[in-house]
C-alpha cells in the first residue's frame, strides 16, 4: 500500500482540496475512493484520515485467498495466481472494482458489495518501506516519502517504479 496525505501531499489527488472527484477523500475513513488512470485501469484507495481532513492509502497488491476462479476470468492475461492481484489496476479489475463503488464503506456491518477484514497481522520485522511508486519528490526537489508498505518476500507485492517525468512534444 501507499499512503497520500491529502491536501498537503502533491501525489495526492486531494493536493488542490475538494472536488466533486475527490469529495469521498476527505471522510469519513473506512469508505473506498476509487479513480480511473490511463484511460482504462481502475485504482482503488481506504480512506484512513479523520473526518474533514483528505487522507488514503492506495490499496497496490493482494493476495485472492476467496473466490480464484472468477479473479481468474477477470484477469486471463495473469500468468499465475499471484499475479491476479499484483499491483493497484490489476487489484481492482480482479475484485471487480470500478467507479460504482467510489465512496462504499468497506468497513460497515452487513451486506456491502465491498468489504475489509481483519487479517493476520504481519510481523514488524517483515514490514519495509520505500518511495512511493511513480510519485514525484515534494516540490520537485526529489525528495522522496517512504510512504509505500509492503510484506518482505511477498510474492503478490508489485514491484518498485521510479517516477519517470513526462516529455512534453515540441
Amino acid at each position: 500500500m501507499e499512503a497520500y496525505d491529502g491536501e498537503n501531499d502533491p501525489g495526492s489527488h486531494a493536493y488542490r482540496g475538494r472536488t466533486p472527484r475527490t469529495e469521498v477523500m476527505f471522510g469519513p475513513p473506512g469508505h473506498v475512493y476509487v479513480y480511473f488512470t490511463y484511460g482504462m485501469w481502475h485504482c482503488m484507495n481506504l480512506v484512513c484520515g479523520p473526518d474533514g481532513r483528505a487522507g488514503a492509502v492506495l490499496l497496490r497488491a493482494g493476495e485472492v485467498v476467496e473466490g480464484a476462479e472468477l479473479a481468474r476470468k477477470r484477469r486471463v492475461s495473469a500468468r499465475n495466481d499471484k499475479e491476479l492481484a499484483k499491483g493497484p489496476a490489476r487489484l481492482a479489475t480482479a475484485l471487480d472494482v470500478d467507479r460504482s463503488l467510489d465512496g462504499t464503506d468497506a468497513c460497515a456491518a452487513g451486506e456491502t458489495p465491498l468489504r475489509m477484514l481483519t487479517g493476520t497481522p504481519v510481523p514488524a520485522g517483515q514490514v519495509r518501506s520505500g518511495p512511493r511508486t511513480g510519485v514525484a519528490g515534494e516540490g520537485g526537489n526529489g525528495d522522496l516519502h517512504p510512504w509505500r508498505f509492503w510484506v518482505a518476500d511477498d510474492p503478490t507485492v508489485s514491484p518498485y517504479r521510479a517516477h519517470v517525468p513526462r516529455r512534453r512534444r515540441g
